[in-house]
């Protein structure tokens, strides 16, 4: 006997599917698994598929109507980071790079009826007169598409995925992420309380690692999280949410990061946590990390470590704040950059440094402490320092280095 591919249903059973949905289009009933099974048994489709074709289908319907559709299977997998969709053919990121891969995904006109139901999904409009919606779906994957003629070969979607449990440390360590002589660092800066920003490329594992230092926090401190979209799902039993939102279809109601981040101060925070600074809310966030929040921590755009105090200042500078006043906030507020790059083998840690004043100016400048690869860097020696002064170890990486 020859072998039944799933993901090559009979005739008989794709005109199942077709009734099965039409069933509900028409009736308006709430599409659930179980009424699935019940629908195609009216049908009389249990008389030609077995239990297990059943429930397949069920789940393949129920995806079809209210889920990703043929997409679902790729969103489910835990080693898949993104799934980007260009008209019919659909690329798969599982952290060594973009692959192809083969998905019935139907027409043009079927992506584009995927796309606005998600986007639909997420109380987003989708058509020709809003022709991109950015989103973020229930489950927390992040969802941007873009519609024709906008989208020139499209429609094209974007779909960021997220990890339901956060790697541990450890385990960042044995997937090669983290190098395991920069494990005690990286738990020595939580230890310490110092103040960091995770800072990289798109898709480089920002959000990853951030989460998996806040699962680190001591369990009887409070952690406030601010964010643009609901991303950070750290491993603590004392996390509270902030979410950003946009304006409604008058214009009005929008709550941005910048008032988040001042009705947080008001929520009694052991670390402050901005998942991701774009903005103006920089100087808030700055302004925050001056009054004695300890610890608090973000991320941040940027391709490489020196290129963060320039990034900086042009957020400063959307929020009012001058160059040098900028760089005086920084300066105390401010202590490790943690730099993580998207490789050809996976994100792996880059380097640990140090924001340091420099020059007559006394402008930051970024101080490497270690580096991957060459290990301890001239900033070695100072964040030694500010182990030893807060009661931590000294790791023996940058042990070498104390002054």
């Amino acid at each position: 006997m020859t072998g039944i591919r799933p993901a090559r249903p009979s005739a008989q059973g794709t005109d199942l599917a077709v009734r099965v949905r039409r069933h509900f289009v028409t009736r308006g009933a709430d599409v659930t698994p179980a009424a699935v099974v019940t629908a195609v048994r009216e049908d009389g489709g249990a008389a030609v598929l077995g239990d297990n074709a059943l429930l397949r289908l069920a789940t393949r319907v129920h995806d079809d109507l209210v889920g990703a559709g043929p997409l679902a299977p790729l969103l489910a997998d835990a080693e898949v980071t993104d799934i980007l969709v260009n008209g019919i053919d659909v690329w798969v990121d599982r952290g060594r790079g973009l692959r192809r891969v083969a998905v019935p995904l139907g027409g043009v006109d079927d992506v584009r009826r995927l796309a606005q139901r998600l986007a639909a999904a997420c109380g987003r409009r989708l058509d020709d007169g809003a022709p991109y919606a950015d989103a973020r779906l229930p489950d927390g994957t992040r969802l941007h598409a873009v519609l024709p003629p906008v989208a020139v070969a499209g429609p094209y979607l974007s779909l960021r995925t997220f990890r339901q449990r956060p790697f541990t440390l450890a385990e960042l360590v044995g997937c090669g992420t983290v190098p395991a002589e920069a494990e005690p660092l990286l738990a020595g800066i939580v230890a310490a309380r110092l103040a960091y920003l995770v800072t990289g490329g798109t898709g480089s594992g920002k959000t990853t690692l951030l989460n998996t230092l806040l699962g680190m926090v001591p369990s009887h401190e409070r952690i406030v999280l601010v964010e643009d979209a609901a991303e950070l799902r750290p491993v603590h039993p004392h996390v509270v949410a902030l979410q950003a939102r946009t304006s409604n279809v008058e214009g009005v109601g929008s709550v941005g990061l910048s008032d988040l981040v001042r009705q947080a101060l008001r929520m009694r925070p052991d670390r402050l946590v901005v998942g991701e600074c774009r903005g103006a809310e920089i100087v808030d966030l700055l302004a925050a990390l001056n009054t004695g929040h300890d610890g608090g921590a973000g991320t941040l755009h940027a391709n490489a470590p020196a290129d963060v105090p320039a990034r900086l200042e042009a957020l400063g500078l959307l929020g009012g704040l001058p160059r040098v006043a900028l760089h005086a906030q920084v300066a105390a507020a401010l202590q490790v950059l943690i730099q993580v790059r998207r490789t050809r083998d996976g994100r792996v840690l880059e380097a640990i440094c140090l924001l340091l004043p420099a020059g007559p100016d006394r402008l930051v400048t970024a101080v490497p402490a270690w580096r991957n690869g060459p290990g301890a860097g001239p900033g070695a020696p100072m964040l030694a320092r500010l182990f030893a002064q807060r009661g931590v170890a000294v790791p023996a990486t940058i042990d070498g280095g104390r002054a």
